[in-house]
């Protein structure tokens, strides 16, 4: 008995041992399901970030399948102008920006289904309304309804992303969830240059669709996101006046940068690579196309690093940034299709779609629960008020110069000041603590 028991005791630690961090795993996966049996299946979370990747490949198909086919749209529509032709994606992203902060106050405190199904049905209401557009007017009134419908959208993604999802995961989560963006900004260009261009379909018969597509994903809403209402709700004692904090100042600032350059090569890539650089039209489309694919791999990297090395999040960001930006100089200055190809893909690698994920869970790990939804309403409202000045801004420059070229460059600058300024805030920041810590030990 003495011999059976000095032989099973270390296979007993052995395996404790070895099995202790699975173990703990499991149980973090498990206290993320609300059903007791849930993790003999498939996690919550993990369909939850399923369905919220399919909520932004409709929401990015509608986004971006104008932007191949702007010289048929000028036709339409009797020779728009570039700068009425950049109006339509600012018409979009103004109606989008103006409803993040109500949207984030409504699903702290009536829920999330309450606010996101009517939403994404009043998008739907606006693609049609895009489809039987005869006028620019009525184009943009298409776009703004649409525009405030998907703005429901952004705030309770990324609240379930750093709410239910372990925490060891959620960098990665978010850029799986953001990498919807990329495969319906890729689907939208695709199908626009492959049925549109060609003439196979009309480009009224494709909102038209999309809009089927956003009805589609209120029935999946309607089964598939909680009940019950936003986290503020459930602690209704949290400290008043800490939503916009300095973390929350930081951010902002550096989001708005980052949008800014990547909603000017959203809106605007396919028509400077097809009419200034005079490539064809397949590899303007596909140029386009590789940004965000290549944004997929580079998200996931991003995010599993950061998860790997919170620590260093902060000075990943800005070797993102950094990359993004000098990207941009083959890209836009590359005088052969290789070159502009390269640049392409090194942005969508290092760019928006794969620092946008480490930007949300760095501040959401500094954010209140209760004001979870509140607080990314802010955020995404000033990133994206810069969507609704940089097709614009670009569109008249181009009017003014005759090239696309200073719209590019005014987005390179606005990326430098805002990280500059990221880092300047939070060193600031951190100054001002030392000294608080400093001046309380000497109290002592």
């Amino acid at each position: 008995m003495g011999a059976w028991r000095v032989t099973r005791a270390p296979r007993i630690m052995g395996y404790t041992a070895a099995a202790h961090h699975r173990v703990q795993e499991h149980v973090e996966d498990s206290a993320h399901s609300p059903h007791p049996n849930e993790h003999r299946h498939v996690p919550s979370w993990v369909r939850a970030v399923a369905v919220l990747a399919c909520g932004w490949v409709v929401i990015w198909v509608a986004r971006m399948m104008f932007t191949p086919i702007y010289p048929e749209l000028s036709a339409f529509f009797g020779g728009a102008t570039s700068a009425e032709l950049g109006a339509i994606s600012s018409w979009y992203f103004l109606g989008y920006a103006l409803m993040q902060i109500p949207s984030g106050l409504l699903v702290d405190r009536i829920g999330m289904r309450s606010v996101v199904i009517p939403g994404f049905v009043l998008f739907a209401i606006g693609t049609a309304i895009m489809a039987g557009a005869h006028n620019l007017p009525m184009l943009y009134l298409g776009n703004v309804l649409a525009g405030v419908g998907s703005g429901t959208f952004y705030g309770i993604a990324y609240t379930i992303t750093n709410t239910r999802v372990p925490a060891r995961r959620k960098s990665l989560a978010t850029a799986i969830v953001n990498s919807g963006t990329a495969v319906g900004s890729g689907l939208g260009i695709a199908s626009a240059s492959s049925l549109v261009s060609t003439g196979l379909i009309s480009w009224q018969m494709l909102a038209g669709i999309t809009g089927a597509l956003a009805l589609v994903m209120v029935a999946v809403f309607a089964r598939s996101l909680p009940k019950e209402h936003g986290t503020g709700a459930k602690t209704p004692d949290a400290p008043a006046g800490k939503t916009f904090t300095v973390h929350l100042a930081a951010a902002c600032v550096l989001y708005f940068a980052t949008l800014y350059l990547y909603y000017l090569i959203s809106t605007w890539l396919p028509d400077f690579l097809h009419v200034e650089r005079a490539f064809d039209a397949s590899f303007a489309g596909a140029a386009s196309i590789a940004v965000f694919l290549a944004g997929i791999p580079g998200a996931l990297a991003a995010g599993r690093f950061a998860d790997r090395h919170p620590r260093r999040q902060i000075a990943l960001i800005v070797v993102l940034e950094t990359a993004a930006a000098l990207a941009l100089l083959p890209l836009v200055f590359g005088q052969s299709a290789p070159i502009a190809a390269f640049g392409a893909v090194a942005y969508g690698f290092f760019g928006k779609l794969a620092v946008e994920p480490l930007i949300i869970s760095w501040l959401g790990a500094r954010t209140d629960p209760a004001r979870m939804t509140t607080t990314f309403g802010i955020f995404n409202f000033f990133g994206m008020s810069a969507s609704v000045f940089a097709p614009l801004v670009t569109g008249i420059l181009a009017d003014a110069t005759g090239s696309d070229i200073p719209g590019f460059l005014t987005a390179l600058a606005v990326l430098a000041l805002g990280t500059i300024a990221f880092l300047v805030i939070l060193t600031a920041r951190e100054k001002r603590a030392g000294s608080d810590r400093t001046r309380a030990r000497d109290s002592r």
